[in-house]
């Protein structure tokens, strides 16, 4: 095991009320449209607020499908969402915090993970730094889309 777990973080502004910020990002049957390599979240059990969940990827370009068990802690009143892969797979441990904070232009959805990864997984912690910091853009960009959208068709301007 690595002794400094390696880390990312990516951010971005979505111009929308924090409250549908918040409600969609955490609203797991929208996961699928957000990360385009999901094929299907199951929520497995949900308790206050917390939930653990399936998330299930589509092959990837080896034909294998990675799926793996999750729990999300929501803490809606500190703006923030603590996470960590139950199920860990390649990882030796994997834990996400997903903050939001209102800014001039929207809101501030800021994502860090903290991971290190098994040493015999087929990446290295090196590669998973770099895939993260890759696919996380593309994700909070349709996000964004998705959620200022919604917010334009539910609050027209004019």
């Amino acid at each position: 095991m690595t002794a400094v777990p390696s880390r990312t973080e990516n951010s971005i502004v979505i111009d929308a009320p924090l409250d549908l910020v918040w409600e969609m990002t955490n609203d797991l049957d929208e996961w699928t449209g957000f990360f385009p390599k999901y094929a299907e979240v199951e929520v497995l059990e949900r308790e206050g607020d917390t939930v653990r969940f399936r998330i299930t990827k589509f092959p990837d370009d080896q034909g294998r499908v990675w799926s793996w068990v999750s729990e999300r802690v929501m803490d809606r009143a500190a703006g923030e969402v603590r996470a960590r892969r139950v199920e860990t797979g390649a990882f030796e441990f994997i834990n996400l915090h997903w903050t939001y904070e209102e800014v001039a232009g929207g809101v501030l959805m800021t994502w860090r993970n903290e991971f290190t990864m098994k040493p015999d997984s087929p990446y290295s912690d090196e590669q998973i730094t770099a895939n993260i910091n890759r696919e996380a853009p593309v994700e909070m960009g349709l996000i964004k889309q998705r959620v200022e959208a919604r917010a334009m068709a539910e609050n027209p301007v004019g």
